[in-house]
């Protein structure tokens, strides 16, 4: 409190300075920082301010303001008056320096434009140097691709021309496969006595491996440098070798086929793996090996086709199978030898799969049909089960995946239309639903079937309809699990069609009139004993629905994710706690039908 009440240093201060402005100060409206700003108007800044300023204080404060700076200005000069005093004496001889300074600067700069030439001369000597180097390399690069291109197309004429003696008959790439004894008959190179068979087919593929590989070699040259004129002359002999190759090649590789020569075929293989040529070897093994066998099992041609013959596949597939483990097999098995180079050849699909597909289109396309859908889905599951048959050759996911892209197993999926046997059966399944619901009154089970007892507990037809056409929808020999997602909203759309008919002859009883629609007639002639028979069916129908029911749909399920069951679930018990909601409907009908009945008796 003292320190309060002591006086300040500086004396006590008047009430201009305890209630007035600063003298310093300057008012909220003069902003001295605009001046400074590169797009200042005088004219107008003075219009903005002349609006709410009087133009005697805005005069006043520029005068002010004006004062200040000149007296800033006025300090700062003074402050450093005495180094711009300095200036003009410290300054002496200026011209004489810069004539002493010139001539050095002028030599110098002589020297440098001398040097700069001289370098832009050697510059240039060294550009050219490197340029004529770098022609001079790609030159030689050039030259000695077209000698090794030279060389190799002479190595590989060379090779063929080493190749054993070639029957007449094989001149012709497109003539029937050869015989059994044809290649027993070569020479090696023309001179020397005939060898076992086995061992001329090993030496023949040998040769022709090193020869593909050779061609593999000639086709990067040519790729390199194939728009120069000494390779476009060259064309025709490298057309020739080729040719001649595939020629040998394919006639080995039949043979060794026909012989299962496993070191031949195995060679062959990789022959045709080093020129890039997958599509020969997969067409020669289906057409030598598994066509014959195929038609076997299921002729192709209708003439064939003895009176025996029916539309089921399963059969057929289990004959084709034992074939495959007794004629295909050891060609598959040498295509999945590790580490071979073998794995770009699909066998499987471009040569098994494809001529069972042409077998079927030709031979029974009567089983592509869905107009008989159990058949049709019989036919449909034998066939994912040999599709899942051939993927076990697959040595590998990888395989696998790479068989299940293939184009021939992609047109083999696109056979089956699911979507017309799903339309089928979906008018199969509603209309038996939408028959029982059309009918005018409501009867119970026991009157249409008096010898049999339903182990449902359910009393009227419609629902005993219902919950038969919910399990067919579920059935083994109905259901497509790649459907599976349709035939849920089949499901849920016979439980919601059965809750919609239950509602609206609910609602007709109420109004008196069937103008509803037809179907719904039965609400008005429905006694007090049908509602107790419509009130016990809901509660049996949203157990069996929630229980038995998604329980036996969610097992089906089972390979879809937790989440799909998760959904799938909470449809179908969302679709019975509807049909749950309409029981206190039922209940309040039936008390007023019990009333009319007792008013009317009264």
């Amino acid at each position: 409190m003292t320190d309060l009440a002591s006086p300040s240093p500086s004396g006590p201060r008047s009430a201009a300075d305890l209630f007035g402005d600063p003298v310093d100060s300057r008012p909220l409206w003069f902003k001295k920082d605009a001046f400074l700003q590169t797009d200042f108007d005088p004219e107008a800044y003075v219009s903005d301010l002349r609006r709410f300023v009087p133009l005697d204080s805005l005069r006043n404060e520029l005068r002010s303001h004006l004062s200040i700076l000149k007296n800033e200005l006025i300090e700062l000069i003074n402050r450093d008056y005495g180094d711009f005093v300095n200036l003009s004496t410290k300054l002496v001889d200026v011209n004489g320096a810069i004539l002493r300074m010139r001539a050095p600067l002028t030599e110098l700069r002589g020297k440098i434009s001398q040097f700069r030439a001289s370098v832009e001369v050697s510059l240039s000597a060294l550009h050219d140097g490197l340029r004529q180097r770098a022609e001079a390399s790609a030159a030689r690069e050039i030259l000695e691709l077209l000698l090794d291109t030279s060389h190799v197309v002479s190595k590989v004429e060379k090779l063929i021309l080493e190749l054993p003696s070639v029957p007449a008959d094989w001149s012709n790439a497109d003539a029937a496969p050869i015989s059994k004894t044809s290649l027993t008959s070569l020479t090696l190179n023309g001179s020397q006595p005939a060898e076992n068979g086995a061992n001329l087919r090993e030496t023949q593929s040998i040769l022709l491996e090193r020869i593909a590989s050779e061609m593999n070699r000639l086709n990067f040259y040519v790729a390199h440098a194939q728009n120069l004129p000494f390779i476009q002359n060259m064309e025709s002999r490298i057309q020739s070798a080729r040719s001649l190759l595939e020629n040998s090649l394919g006639h080995c590789f039949i043979a060794a086929l026909e012989h299962r020569d496993a070191n031949a075929i195995y060679n062959c293989l990789r022959a045709y793996a080093a020129i890039d040529n997958t599509e020969k070897p997969e067409e020669a093994f289906r057409s030598t090996v598994v066509s014959p066998l195929i038609q076997e099992v299921i002729p192709q041609s209708p003439s064939l086709v003895d009176g025996t013959s029916s539309d089921e596949l399963e059969e057929d597939y289990k004959k084709i199978k034992e074939l495959i483990i007794k004629d295909c097999k050891f060609l598959l098995d040498i295509a999945a030898t590790t580490n071979s180079g073998l794995h770009v050849f699909d066998f499987l699909a471009n040569s098994i799969l494809k001529e069972v597909l042409l077998a079927i289109q030709k031979g029974k396309p009567g089983v592509l049909s869905p107009g008989k859908p159990t058949e049709f889905l019989k036919n449909y599951k034998s066939s994912l089960d040999f599709l899942a048959y051939l993927e076990g050759y697959c040595p590998s996911r990888s395989a696998v995946i790479g068989f299940r892209s293939q184009a021939v197993y992609l047109e083999f999926i696109k056979l089956w239309n699911i979507g017309v046997y799903f339309s089928l059966r979906f008018q199969e399944i509603a209309s038996v639903l939408d028959s029982a619901l059309m009918a005018a009154t409501i009867t119970p089970v026991l009157v249409l079937h008096p010898n049999e007892n339903s182990n449902e507990g359910l009393t009227l037809n419609q629902s005993r309809v219902l919950m038969e056409s919910l399990r067919t929808c579920w059935k083994e020999d109905v259901l497509v699990i790649s459907c599976s997602d349709k035939f849920l909203r089949l499901s849920l759309q016979l439980v919601s069609r059965y809750t919609t008919w239950l509602s609206s002859g609910l609602a007709v009883r109420q109004k008196g009139t069937s103008s509803s629609g037809a179907g719904f007639e039965w609400g008005l002639a429905a006694s007090p004993d049908d509602f107790i028979y419509v009130l016990h069916d809901i509660g049996v129908l949203v157990s069996e629905i929630t229980g038995e029911f998604l329980e036996k749909v969610l097992q089906l399920l089972a390979s879809c994710p937790a989440e799909v069951l998760a959904q799938v679930k909470k449809c179908i018990a969302q679709a019975g706690k509807q049909l749950g909601d309409l029981a206190p409907a039922v209940m309040d009908t039936m008390i007023d039908t019990l009333v009319e009945k007792s008013v009317e008796v009264s």
